[in-house]
């Protein structure tokens, strides 16, 4: 049993304090009880009776090395659909495949489309990516792509990488998509519907902290999709983290944000093209 059911004042500003610095999530006092109501959770998975408990590990050496990135997995919001914000991926079928496909290095035409989707939570776009992208590659036997995906939540990571959703979150996917790409569990009290192990295996997935220094990815991105991520970070570390993003995109590659997030007011180089989509200018 919990014996104390709130977080102390001192605590509380310790933990916003290390998750702004660790991946730049900025925790107002308002969301106070909805950070108590989450970390309880972890409090009974591991037996502590109250938070002031909790929170003596946690700022331990042991609990920053261990817990930490845990705690960031039940704090980070993960919301996200099949085809969420559907204008995006009519601009990316219907207008940057057509000038991909055009494009020429050094005389020949490339070949593969590197996409990124940052901030993927439970995989729904870097899959509507696939879906609409194989589409396109069946009609060009010489276009080719890579997806790559990253989350800072190993726990829905792991989901994305199962690619097993509820029936009913599917409903927004055009059926002849659902029949070509998704595969019904043989136990139908269960409602579970899963991504074909080759759609699958076209994504991959690893853990990026956008706030960190290097990236790692393998290529530089034509088209980087960074929706509804910027959202939980202030003025200041949204710059930083565009400012990243930005010199990941090739010559002219494209970064689309979310409807409710804004580049107003940054200095970056990038061209509006139409809501929330961006071009990169030099």
């Amino acid at each position: 049993m919990i014996q104390k059911n709130e977080i102390s004042a001192l605590n509380f500003r310790r933990l916003t304090g290390i998750i702004y610095d660790t991946c730049g999530i900025y925790l107002s006092i308002d969301k106070k009880v909805v950070v108590e109501g989450k970390i309880k959770k972890r409090l009974i998975s591991l037996g502590y009776n109250s938070f002031d408990e909790y929170f003596s590990f946690l700022f331990t050496k042991e609990g920053l090395n261990t817990e930490l990135h845990l705690l960031i997995n039940v704090l980070t919001t993960n919301k996200t659909d099949f085809f969420r914000e559907s204008a995006h991926f009519d601009f990316l079928t219907g207008t940057i495949y057509p000038n991909f496909i055009k494009q020429k290095v050094d005389g020949f035409f490339k070949k593969q489309l590197n996409i990124w989707s940052a901030g993927c939570s439970t995989g729904e776009e870097p899959y509507t990516m696939a879906i609409l992208l194989n589409e396109l590659k069946c009609k060009n036997s010489n276009f080719g792509f890579n997806i790559f995906a990253s989350d800072i939540s190993t726990d829905v990571l792991e989901n994305a990488m199962l690619g097993i959703y509820k029936l009913d979150t599917a409903d927004i996917i055009p059926q002849i998509y659902k029949t070509k790409y998704l595969l019904r569990s043989k136990d139908e009290t269960k409602k579970l519907v899963r991504i074909i192990p080759e759609l699958r295996s076209q994504i991959n997935f690893s853990r990026i902290n956008l706030l960190e220094d290097e990236y790692n990815l393998p290529t530089k991105m034509d088209v980087i999709f960074c929706r509804n991520v910027l959202i939980y970070f202030d003025k200041t570390t949204q710059e930083k983290v565009l400012t990243k993003l930005t010199k990941q995109l090739t010559t002219e590659g494209y970064l689309f944000i979310g409807h409710s997030e804004t580049i107003t007011g940054m200095n970056l180089p990038l061209e509006r093209i139409a809501p929330t989509i961006y071009k990169k200018i030099e």
